[in-house]
């Protein structure tokens, strides 16, 4: 992603809890956007990669759930986490939402993804299990990840899934609003 031209936090976030702040949430055409490390967030139903076992901070429940209720499945769904709403940024505020599209690149992978769970309100730069995965990033939760500003995420306000746990969806709007982003 380009430059950060518009800051849209009134602060930056740190990569890791009481890390130095150095990465701010940007606008740019409409997509808000931040370059972060990546963490391994494994929160959701329990699956044979993401337990208590696998991941010792794991929690059996994400901020936004599938259509049936249920917590989303960190090991099959790409999903971005967004930090907690503070007095450094709203993700509400921005219009984004459970299910908001999302585009975050790698080294040479791009994978389209949706907002899936909130995290801590200081820190910023996490991802699901299978994002982590399909960005080919080491996903063990415990030992994996990347560190250093090095992952871009895009997210794409107003333009969400009909379903959160729909990735075949959050592929084809973020493929299109990535377009219209570029083009």
């Amino acid at each position: 992603m380009a430059k950060c031209t518009k800051q849209l936090s009134s602060g930056k976030y740190a990569h890791d809890a009481g890390g130095s702040r150095t990465s701010a949430v940007c606008k740019t055409k409409g997509a808000v956007h931040w370059k972060a490390d990546f963490d391994v967030d494994c929160d959701g139903q329990k699956t044979p990669k993401c337990n208590k076992s696998t991941d010792p901070w794991w929690q059996n429940q994400t901020a936004f759930t599938q259509s049936n209720g249920k917590p989303l499945n960190a090991e099959k769904l790409p999903f971005v986490v967004v930090p907690g709403i503070s007095s450094t940024w709203s993700y509400k505020g921005a219009g984004i939402g459970g299910g908001t599209v999302a585009a975050v690149t790698y080294k040479d992978k791009l994978v389209y993804a949706v907002v899936g769970d909130v995290g801590p309100t200081g820190a910023i730069g996490e991802g699901s299990y299978a994002l982590a995965k399909a960005l080919g990033i080491n996903p063990n939760p415990k030992t994996g990840g990347a560190s250093g500003a090095v992952v871009d995420y895009v997210l794409f306000p107003g333009v969400k899934v009909g379903k959160v746990e729909d990735a075949a969806a959050a592929k084809t709007l973020g493929a299109k609003s990535a377009a219209k982003l570029v083009g």
